[in-house]
């Protein structure tokens, strides 16, 4: 049996893993600094914590369910005491990239994180089609690095990623660099930069035109969903020559000619600095 000890147990993430990793045959030790997050895991899941010293006593694995600007902190109290060849599992690529992890050569860094149920999916459920964030009904691709360890262990962490983020529809191996163009890089630079840029565009057209919100809303959302659904190839199609003119002419005015640099890994490295 494995023993897992999760720390940042009553979080909002921790109390996700919690509850996923209940449903398995892994032994989990609960730890949580704080008493509010105690509480809520106890209402919430009846899970009782115990303090650190207990909880890496003979632990496999240790999941830090805690922000990235606590990482670091964190990491240097806990590396230190376990056992050579225990598991540090890692749940977003910032601060191992930003070198926040202390140095052990004797154990393994293992770095996940989920890619949450994509836009057009084939979801049948109710719950399922409402799990925007994943891990509860919902499939959901997940990203896994190994950043240091024996090759062997990166089934084992595998296995706690689709335990936690379940249910997983499919893993990608990736390196940690790889990991941070996609996040903050890809998802929240650029994907949450432009959204939230269109919700600012819908306000703007309500605003100018005095439509309703709510016309406003359904006109935007379901031209994302038939225009997205080309741009990504979910199915076949062609804009109109219209459509195409807009592009043409709206994106210099809506980007900088050299907006790819954030993809730069200077760019990259600076975002996460941030971050952290």
């Amino acid at each position: 049996m494995t023993n897992i000890a999760l720390f940042g147990a009553g979080g909002k993430m921790g109390l996700r893993l919690s509850a996923n990793l209940a449903k398995t045959g892994f032994q989990v030790r609960h730890v949580e600094p704080s008493e509010n997050g105690r509480s809520r895991l106890k209402d919430a899941l009846g899970f009782d914590c115990i303090d650190q010293d207990q909880a890496l006593d003979g632990a496999d694995v240790v999941i830090l369910a805690v922000p990235d600007t606590v990482i670091g902190k964190v990491a240097s109290t806990v590396v230190p005491a376990v056992a050579p060849g225990t598991m540090i599992v890692i749940l977003d690529a910032a601060a191992p990239f930003a070198g926040h992890l202390p140095e052990r050569d004797d154990i393994t860094y293992f770095v996940t994180h989920p890619c949450h149920p994509p836009i057009f999916n084939d979801e049948t459920t109710a719950e399922g089609r409402r799990d925007h964030f994943g891990g509860i009904a919902a499939k959901q691709g997940v990203v896994n690095a190994l950043m240091q360890g024996p090759r062997e262990h990166y089934e084992l962490g595998e296995r706690i990623a689709r335990a936690i983020y379940a249910p997983v529809a499919r893993t990608y191996e990736v390196t940690v660099k790889q990991m941070a163009m996609l996040e903050p890089g890809l998802s929240e630079t650029v994907c949450a930069s432009l959204l939230s840029v269109m919700r600012e565009a819908m306000d703007e057209c309500v605003r100018r035109s005095g439509v309703s919100k709510e016309c406003a809303r359904d006109f935007l959302l379901g031209h994302m969903n038939i225009l997205g659904a080309v741009i990504f190839e979910e199915r076949e199609g062609a804009f109109s020559d219209a459509c195409n003119k807009a592009i043409e002419f709206g994106k210099p005015v809506l980007m900088r000619d050299d907006w790819k640099r954030v993809f730069e890994w200077d760019e990259i490295a600076d975002s996460i600095r941030r971050i952290t």
